[in-house]
């Protein structure tokens, strides 16, 4: 099984995110129920679940875009704080790829690229100018990098997220469904991007739709509904023996379509 190789080639031991006993409300909602979640270096973990379950939540929980109610998130075995400095500063090594582009419309997709490292990191805009077109070259649209981002397609947009993303050097990369808003030939030119970053040895977590990417790119599967984790395992045993009915049900319904 290729996943399993994965896990041993790829994990140093060394945790770089962890959720203890995460709770999270939207007043009476209670999104997310005691997460309790490791991720390694180098580990590419994919949540997936049902619309609702606390994916996107969840996610969005790692770099504070999200408060919580109670429980710790630790990247790198350091507390993430609360805000301030510190918090940015730790949210500049955490990159972040949204379901919508969220490119600066008013500036060039080589402008996007630039602007963190430049005005977060402090670096020599001629640096980073120089690594920001190798960046878009590397996601397959550096001859857009003049161009604003209205004229690019969907997944070019998408492309050159993951480029700005990368220019900050992030130790971690969240994707929040990143190709749920793109047209279906689209979505493969991403996933494409994030294969590569995969094989690399980034440690990203993925909330995705896309169950073969899961299958085929995950070092673990954690399933999610109603706001806990209800299962995790190797892509392998979870597709073909999940342990719990309500992940039976959810690829059974998935399989349906």
């Amino acid at each position: 099984m290729n996943s399993e190789v994965n896990v041993v080639v790829k994990d140093t031991d060394r945790t770089m995110v962890e959720l203890k006993h995460v709770e999270k409300y939207y007043g009476e909602l209670h999104a997310l129920k005691d997460i309790n979640l490791k991720v390694k270096k180098g580990e590419v973990v994919v949540l997936i679940g049902p619309s609702g379950s606390g994916k996107s939540t969840l996610c969005r929980t790692i770099n504070r875009l999200e408060s919580i109610n109670s429980g710790e998130i630790l990247i790198e075995g350091k507390k993430l704080p609360d805000g301030g400095a510190a918090l940015a500063g730790l949210r500049a090594e955490i990159g972040m790829v949204f379901q919508s582009f969220n490119l600066f419309a008013h500036k060039s997709v080589l402008d996007n690229v630039c602007i963190g490292p430049v005005d977060v990191l402090h670096r020599p805009k001629e640096e980073v100018k120089k690594e920001a077109m190798e960046l878009l070259k590397r996601v397959g649209v550096d001859s857009q990098a003049e161009k604003m981002p209205a004229q690019l397609s969907g997944g070019q947009q998408q492309r050159a997220a993951i480029a700005r993303s990368l220019a900050m050097h992030p130790k971690v990369m969240l994707f929040d469904e990143p190709t749920s808003a793109l047209d279906p030939e689209m979505i493969q030119e991403v996933l494409d991007v994030m294969i590569e970053l995969a094989n690399e040895g980034m440690t990203m977590i993925v909330v995705t739709h896309e169950m073969n990417f899961a299958r085929s790119v995950a070092d673990r599967v954690v399933f999610m509904a109603d706001g806990a984790i209800v299962e995790e395992n190797t892509p392998e045993e979870f597709f073909t023996a999940p342990k719990s009915e309500r992940a039976k049900e959810f690829l059974e319904s998935i399989n349906r379509h």
